[in-house]
């Protein structure tokens, strides 16, 4: 999973500030850790079952060696008994299980709502990122408050201090002038509202790191619209993959960075943006309005109307953008990876 968008993130960051304090093995795709600068201070045992799956769980059982703790960054925890002293875990949210009807199968939410539950009830601390987070866990697991610890996520400020850069512009075809968007096209991220709000923008380009396609089969409204719309088709531009050291300076380059998602665990990309010097326009909806504080231009993420005039606002005032950036700059202050990781070390030193 470190490679993962928002999980990856998570793990890629925290596990550094960790190994001075514990023995670290990690399981995963061997080549993916190894890709990492503190690969050589942890331990690897290789796994590589699909998330969820039934050889997943047979695998964890086969592989967990012994250990004092065991950690799953998500709540796909093992089923079945494993060689762990104590257990802890992150579930990150509770989208599986509050998206609404028609995106997950009947079966799916069920499955989701029971490996959610199990996860909680066989953990000896349960972390999550945000108190919208807490609270959410606690609507499906509500008998088990005092196990829940809200341990924020954070941006890793010298990657995200980019400076402009025309070869990243050219490398990935991108227009001078543009807001922008980072992520996935999952429905919460709420692509389509931003679409329309892009609309009702003459003249205005987005760019869209992340893939065209969508996250569930047959979901492709995305790039339907896109395609659709001739008006679109010659002003949304995405990148696909964009390596990591690239991203920054997309951010830096933006004019606006749109975040209209609807529902965000902790919704990290916003606080990247305001890293790398680039005014936010984004939805209250969820964590967001606790990350973002008075930060950020809210709009309302149902209103393409009301995006597109948040968006205009920003690009039309030297001095509005100027003062979004200072705010994003203080912000950011508040979160850091290494003060996360020593409150997860003291949670796990305290079990």
């Amino acid at each position: 999973m470190c490679r993962a968008s928002g999980i990856g993130t998570y793990i890629r960051n925290i596990i550094p500030f960790l190994t001075d304090s514990f023995d670290i093995t990690l399981l995963g795709c061997e080549e993916d850790i190894k890709a990492f600068p503190w690969a050589d201070k942890v331990k690897i045992i290789e796994a590589s079952s699909k998330i969820y799956s039934v050889s997943e769980q047979i695998e964890l059982f086969r592989k967990i060696p012994d250990c004092d703790v065991f950690w799953s960054p998500h709540y796909n925890v093992p089923v079945l008994p494993i060689r762990a002293k104590k257990r802890i875990v992150t579930v990150h949210d509770a989208y599986h299980l509050a998206a609404e009807s028609g995106i997950f199968s009947p079966v799916q939410r069920m499955y989701a709502k029971f490996v959610m539950r199990r996860a909680v009830s066989v953990s000896d601390a349960v972390l999550t990122v945000s108190e919208f987070s807490k609270a959410e866990i606690l609507k499906y697991c509500p008998s088990e408050p005092a196990k829940i610890k809200v341990v924020f996520n954070a941006v890793d400020e010298k990657q995200f201090s980019g400076d402009k850069n025309s070869d990243v512009i050219k490398k990935y075809s991108l227009p001078e002038d543009y807001i922008l968007f980072v992520g996935n096209v999952k429905p919460n991220k709420n692509l389509i509202t931003l679409l329309k709000a892009l609309e009702l923008m003459s003249g205005v380009n987005l760019v869209i790191v992340g893939r065209k396609d969508g996250f569930i089969t047959g979901d492709s409204a995305v790039a339907e619209m896109v395609n659709g719309s001739e008006s679109l088709k010659s002003r949304v531009f995405f990148t696909g993959y964009a390596d990591d050291k690239d991203i920054p300076s997309i951010y830096a380059s933006a004019s606006v960075f749109v975040f209209p998602s609807l529902y965000e665990g902790f919704g990290i990309p916003p606080l990247e943006a305001q890293a790398c010097g680039c005014p936010v326009v984004s939805s209250p909806a969820a964590s967001l309005r606790e990350v973002c504080g008075g930060s950020v231009i809210y709009c309302d993420p149902m209103s393409s109307e009301d995006i597109a005039e948040k968006v205009m606002k920003v690009r039309g005032s030297a001095e509005l953008r100027a003062e979004l950036i200072e705010k994003g700059y203080d912000n950011i202050r508040r979160f850091g990876w290494q003060k996360s990781a020593e409150q997860i070390r003291d949670i796990i030193k305290g079990m």
